[in-house]
C-alpha cells in the first residue's frame, strides 16, 4: 500500500464548505502546505476525490520522503526534526532512513507523530521554474490538479 503525499495547490477563494472542511481534515490550511497519509487509511480516497480541484497527490518514494523530512520536517516551536531526535523519542536508531522506511511500511503513520511534538505537515514553496501547466486543469489533461502517481515526486524536489 502506498504512502501519498497530498499538496495543497490552489488558495482559500471561492471553495465550497465541504470541500473547504475536507482540506482542513487533511491539514491542507494555506497553498503548498503538503501532508503525508497511507492509502489504507479508511475514507482518505474519498477525501481525495472531494479536494482534487484543489489539490494534487501521488505515491512518495523513500529518496524524496527522507529529503522532505530532513529539509522541511518540523516539530512544534519551528525546530528541524533531527537523527538525534529521531532516535531519542521514537526510539529509532537508524534515524531519518528509518523512519522513512516505518512510514512507507505504514507501521509509523505520519499524522500520528503530532502526539511526540511533530507538525504533521510540512510547509512547502512554490515550485522553482513554475508549474509546466494550469493550476484549475487536471493532471491527466495537461494541468497540475488530481493524482498523478509518481511524477508528484518531481514536484516536492522543485519545492523543497
Amino acid at each position: 500500500m502506498p504512502l501519498y503525499i497530498v499538496i495543497r495547490i490552489r488558495g482559500e477563494a471561492d471553495v465550497n464548505p465541504d470541500t473547504e472542511k475536507t482540506l482542513y481534515l487533511l491539514r491542507l490550511r494555506r497553498r503548498y502546505a503538503a501532508a503525508l497519509y497511507h492509502s489504507s487509511l479508511p475514507g482518505i480516497e474519498g477525501m481525495l476525490r472531494k479536494v482534487e480541484n484543489w489539490a494534487t497527490w501521488g505515491e512518495i518514494t523513500k529518496d524524496t520522503l527522507v529529503e522532505l523530512i530532513t529539509k522541511r520536517g518540523r516539530l512544534y516551536g519551528d525546530k528541524p526534526i533531527t537523527g538525534e531526535w529521531i532516535a531519542l523519542n521514537l526510539g529509532l536508531p537508524g534515524g531519518v532512513y528509518e523512519l522513512a522506511e516505518k512510514l512507507l511500511a505504514g507501521e509509523i503513520h505520519y499524522h500520528r507523530l503530532e502526539e511526540k511534538g511533530v507538525k504533521p505537515f510540512f510547509r512547502l514553496h512554490p515550485p522553482r521554474g513554475g508549474f509546466k501547466g494550469s493550476i484549475k486543469i487536471h493532471y491527466k489533461a495537461g494541468g497540475e490538479l488530481g493524482y498523478r502517481g509518481q511524477d508528484i515526486n518531481q514536484l516536492v524536489l522543485r519545492m523543497l
